[in-house]
């Protein structure tokens, strides 16, 4: 049985995130600070952690916090409906949101989809390239033996580019995938995410040979980075 860290000050809030989890048949744990959640995190180890900010919280802040104890999936709980509210959380480290109050059928969707995403990485070996090995299970990148930080975001691309290997990626599917439904014409986030990645990763950043567009249409990630050769 997994088991689901519940994150929230409030106790009314924490008990039905909790039934919730325990209906969809997760084991659930609590915490009800930072201190303990931090305690918690050192402890075990969790399928999901689930981040309720609650109200007046500065809820990029706690998710930040979170992420920097554990690399199990966030899913943060957010009160605002605004798209830069959920894109900063998203960039804060959170690996998906629901919307505050939540339907329980429409949170444990979001964390059984979260769930199989890690599990997918989890016995995944090494992708080695010549300029560069990515570590899909622990999230971790090295280029020439020098670890490349990469930001939450640039992950969940990076991710989803893996998952179809070799395959054209559309736009909309990216964006879909990585920001949620809503954001299903904004082409510049996309823009934005893989001139980092590439500046990060690719030999030439200007002429890109594992993470290649293919123009109006989408990407691809080219393990063999023959792309530009």
């Amino acid at each position: 049985m997994s088991t689901v860290l519940v994150f929230d000050a409030d106790l009314v809030s924490r008990r039905r995130t909790i039934s919730a989890m325990r209906y969809g048949g997760f084991e659930a744990k609590s915490a009800y600070s930072v201190q303990e959640a931090h305690r918690l995190l050192r402890r075990n180890r969790y399928a999901v952690v689930i981040v309720d900010p609650g109200v007046g919280a500065d809820a990029s802040s706690l998710v930040k916090e979170v992420r920097a104890q554990t690399d199990a999936p966030i899913i943060a709980m957010s009160s605002s409906d605004e798209q830069q509210h959920k894109i900063a959380l998203l960039d804060a480290g959170a690996d998906d949101y629901v919307r505050h109050p939540f339907d329980p059928e429409e949170l444990l969707a979001r964390v059984r989809a979260v769930s199989r995403r890690v599990a997918q990485f989890e016995d995944t070996r090494p992708i080695v390239t010549a300029d560069f090995t990515l570590h899909l299970a622990d999230r971790r990148l090295f280029r020439h033996d020098t670890e490349v930080i990469l930001s939450p975001t640039e992950w969940r691309l990076i991710e989803v580019l893996v998952q179809h290997m070799g395959h054209l990626v559309t736009r909309e599917e990216l964006l879909v995938s990585v920001w949620g439904p809503q954001a299903a014409d904004k082409t510049q986030y996309l823009r934005v995410h893989m001139a980092g990645i590439r500046r990060k990763i690719e030999p030439d950043p200007s002429r890109p040979r594992y993470f290649v567009t293919a123009p109006g249409l989408g990407l691809r990630f080219d393990p063999q980075g023959t792309s530009a050769a």
